[in-house]
């Protein structure tokens, strides 16, 4: 028993918490979360600035997916090539990737590179040149993309359902953008996005390693501390999201294909929603735990109608979503159709088993640790704390926060979101 309940602390204690997470705001704006790791020998810096596809035009829809695939072709102090022979030099990493709200970045180094990890993070972030030469390359590329994406039966149930669900709501644009858009976005609109939306004010920056947390913030500090941009300007807001009224079905030919992709969901949870916790140990139970929970046993296991299936909420700042994915043959798209609301329709009247719901809240107690075994694991998890307002002591808390979620909270967080007849049906395919 005294065994037992000292390698319980030891866990509970190995997890990020106030007393070895150092947070410091910056007078620019900048939150900076620092966290040491003697353990290994390298460095892992993630963060995002308030830069996103909300500020896009729908008219060059894309503009933030294409600016910051551009931030490494080129800075006012190095050029595309000499940007990464440095990196690689010295074994390090450093990319950028764009979402609806944010620009985040996530870099690696040895602990004795970080400085220069540190120097070309500020580089790309702050003096971008955008070349004509690599910005055409990355159009050819991005629009490469786009036209495997409208091949391609996933992509494009996923941009499909989101269409129906978000109806007049910015998260129905896909991020990407469209070709058009795609080809009539200029150089200077990249400039000018980039002048107007990059800055430091909301910037969250997080550093794990081995290094001291007082000395990593010192040194984000000595590059970043200075930057100011008087001419950021404040994300747009959301509006308020219209729900279904009734349930939407579209389905998206795709010729030539022996296999149709099939979403059928409706709205979820915010992160922030007290509710988000019993959401996801709900849908582990619908269709993540196991063999893809209830919806994979009774759609691919025992009817075999479909090669995948499973269940997801996806939740982050703005409303979320709710769905059901499967990959079915097209003769099979109805049967499949059918049963998988037949789950939801069960799933609502009856929610979980007290057992289905105890294995849920082991799986995810069990697998916290394993998630924050890295250095840029713990990174990413500093990132959501901080993102979400979840507080330092989020980790610490986790367990009793998993525990504390009882059948009766599922069930009322899935009628509370789920309502079969209301439902957006998204199919790719021929």
């Amino acid at each position: 028993m005294c065994a037992q309940r000292k390698s319980v602390i030891l866990t509970a204690s190995s997890l990020p918490g106030p007393e070895d997470v150092h947070r410091k705001v910056l007078s620019n704006g900048i939150t900076v979360l620092c966290r040491a790791n003697f353990n290994s020998p390298s460095v892992s810096v993630h963060g995002y600035v308030e830069a996103g596809s909300l500020f896009d035009p729908d008219e060059k829809l894309g503009l933030a997916d294409f600016a910051s695939s551009a931030l490494m072709r080129g800075t006012e102090k190095h050029n595309f090539d000499s940007l990464y022979n440095e990196l690689e030099s010295v074994g390090a990493s450093l990319g950028f990737d764009s979402g609806i709200h944010t620009t985040g970045f996530h870099g690696r180094a040895l602990v004795e590179d970080l400085a220069l990890l540190l120097n070309l993070l500020s580089d790309t972030l702050r003096h971008p040149v955008f070349p004509d030469d690599e910005v055409e390359k990355l159009r050819h590329q991005l629009l490469t993309g786009l036209s495997i994406r409208a091949q391609d039966t996933s992509d494009m149930a996923d941009l499909t359902f989101d269409q129906i669900l978000f109806q007049n709501h910015p998260y129905a644009r896909p991020e990407d953008g469209f070709p058009e858009t795609i080809q009539a976005i200029t150089r200077e609109d990249l400039v000018n996005y980039h002048h107007r939306s990059f800055g430091p004010r909301g910037m969250v920056i997080a550093v794990v390693g081995a290094i001291d947390p007082k000395k990593a913030l010192n040194a984000i500090e000595r590059v970043l501390g200075d930057w100011h941009n008087p001419n950021q300007t404040d994300p747009p807001k959301m509006p308020e999201l219209d729900r279904l009224a009734t349930t939407v079905r579209r389905h998206v030919k795709i010729d030539g294909k022996s296999q149709a992709d099939l979403i059928i969901g409706t709205n979820g949870p915010r992160r922030t929603d007290e509710d988000y916790l019993a959401a996801s140990l709900g849908n582990s139970v619908l269709g993540q735990f196991g063999m893809m929970g209830r919806i994979g046993d009774s759609v691919r296991e025992k009817s075999g109608l479909a090669y995948y299936a499973y269940s997801s909420v996806s939740a982050g700042i703005g409303p979320g979503s709710w769905s059901v994915s499967a990959g079915v043959s097209p003769a099979n798209v109805q049967k499949a159709s059918d049963l998988i609301i037949k789950e939801l329709k069960r799933f609502v009247k009856a929610g979980v088993t007290r057992d289905e719901l105890t294995d849920s809240q082991a799986n995810f107690i069990g697998r916290l640790p394993l998630s924050l075994e890295s250095n840029g694991g713990v990174a990413g998890a500093l990132i959501n704390m901080e993102r979400y307002s979840l507080g330092l002591d989020y980790y610490r808390r986790y367990a009793g926060l998993v525990k504390a979620v009882a059948p009766r909270d599922v069930l009322e967080v899935a009628r509370k979101f789920i309502d079969p007849e209301r439902l957006a049906i998204a199919i790719a395919g021929s």
